[in-house]
C-alpha cells in the first residue's frame, strides 16, 4: 500500500452467498482507479459458519489485492457494518453488497465525485440485474427498480443505503455503532440521519453504477409480500416513526382494500404493486399494537 495515495477499504457484508461474492470480488479485482488511490477488500461474513471463507481464500491466493476476513457471528447486518468500519483502515470506506457487482470505473467514479463536490461521502445508484428471464409483471411493476437522482444532489437521509457508497472514514469518528442492531430494517437511513445531523454532506452521483442480482426467489409473490410486512413492521423501530405514521397507514389499509379487485382486472404488475403498499402500512400498524408479522430477522424465501 502506497502512503502517498489515498486508500479507499471496500467492504462486503455477506451470508451464505458464494456464488455471489465470487463475482463481486471479481469485478472488484478489475476496479479501475485512474492511478488515483489505493484499495483493499475486507470481507465480513455475517456466518458464524464462516460459509464465505473459502472464496475469500480462493480469491486471495490469485489476486494482487489485499483482502482481510471477519466473522460476525450475531446474524444482524448491523453488526457486520459495525464491525466493518471497526477494522477498517484508509482514508474511506466504501460498501458494497455481497448480491451486486460494479461497473469498471465504480470506485473511481465515486471517489472523484467525492473530491469534485468536496463532500463527505458519495452514493451511487443500484440497477436490477436478471440472469435469468423474470416474468413480465415483474418488469412492467419496475419492482426492483430503485429512484435515482441527478449527479451531484445534496441527499438527505431518507435516501441514504449502504449498497453503494463511498465514505470518507471521518464521519465514523465518535460513534461507538455507527449503525444500530435493534433496527432490522433502515439501520443504513438511521446512520445517515445522524450523519447529516452532526454536519457531514452527501451527494448523489447516478455515474457510479452496481447491479444488483434479482434471482427467480425474488419474483415469488409470497416473497415480496412478506418482505414488504417485515419492511413496514421494521419502521416502527426507527426514532422518527410517529403517531401521524401510524394515523396514515390506518387510513391507507381500508382504501387499498377496496380497489384490490380493481387492480386485479388492470394487471398482475398493478395488483401486486397494490398488495405490496398494503402490506407495508399493515406491517406498520401490526407492529404498532405488539404483533410481529415476520418472525424471521430477514425474508430470504
Amino acid at each position: 500500500m502506497s502512503n502517498a495515495l489515498p486508500h479507499v477499504c471496500v467492504c462486503i457484508c455477506t451470508f451464505k452467498r458464494p456464488t455471489l461474492l465470487r463475482r463481486l470480488l471479481g469485478e472488484l479485482d478489475a476496479q479501475d482507479t485512474g492511478g488515483l488511490f489505493t484499495f483493499s477488500i475486507m470481507v465480513v461474513d455475517n456466518d458464524q459458519a464462516e460459509a464465505a471463507r473459502g472464496v475469500v481464500e480462493e480469491f486471495s491466493a490469485a489476486s494482487v489485492l489485499r483482502l482481510s476476513y471477519q466473522v460476525e457471528p450475531r446474524q444482524n447486518i448491523a453488526c457486520a457494518r459495525n464491525r466493518a468500519v471497526r477494522h477498517a483502515s484508509g482514508d474511506f470506506l466504501a460498501f458494497i453488497d455481497d448480491d451486486e457487482f460494479p461497473i469498471k470505473r465504480w470506485l473511481l467514479t465515486l471517489f472523484e465525485a467525492c473530491h469534485k463536490y468536496g463532500v463527505d461521502g458519495v452514493l451511487g445508484p443500484v440497477k436490477p440485474h436478471f440472469d435469468q428471464p423474470p416474468p413480465p409483471w415483474v418488469v412492467k411493476g419496475r419492482f426492483y427498480e430503485r429512484q435515482t437522482y441527478p449527479t451531484g444532489l445534496v441527499i438527505d437521509w431518507r435516501k441514504g443505503r449502504t449498497g453503494n457508497v463511498l465514505l470518507k472514514m471521518h464521519v465514523f469518528a465518535g460513534l461507538e455503532q455507527p449503525f444500530q442492531p435493534f433496527l432490522r430494517n433502515g439501520e443504513d437511513q438511521e446512520f445517515f440521519r445522524v450523519a447529516i445531523g452532526r454536519g457531514y454532506r452527501f451527494v448523489w452521483c447516478n455515474e457510479a453504477v452496481a447491479f444488483e442480482e434479482v434471482p427467480p426467489i425474488r419474483w415469488k409473490r409470497t416473497f415480496m409480500l412478506r418482505r414488504a410486512l417485515l419492511r413496514g413492521a421494521s419502521e416502527r423501530m426507527m426514532p422518527t416513526f410517529g403517531v401521524r405514521d401510524v394515523a396514515k397507514s390506518l387510513v391507507a389499509i381500508p382504501l387499498y382494500v377496496i380497489a384490490i379487485p380493481f387492480a386485479f382486472l388492470i394487471g398482475q404488475d398493478r395488483l401486486m404493486d397494490l398488495l405490496v403498499r398494503l402490506c407495508d402500512h399493515l406491517g406498520k400498524v401490526l407492529a404498532t399494537v405488539g404483533i410481529n408479522p415476520v418472525a424471521e430477522p430477514y425474508v430470504t424465501e
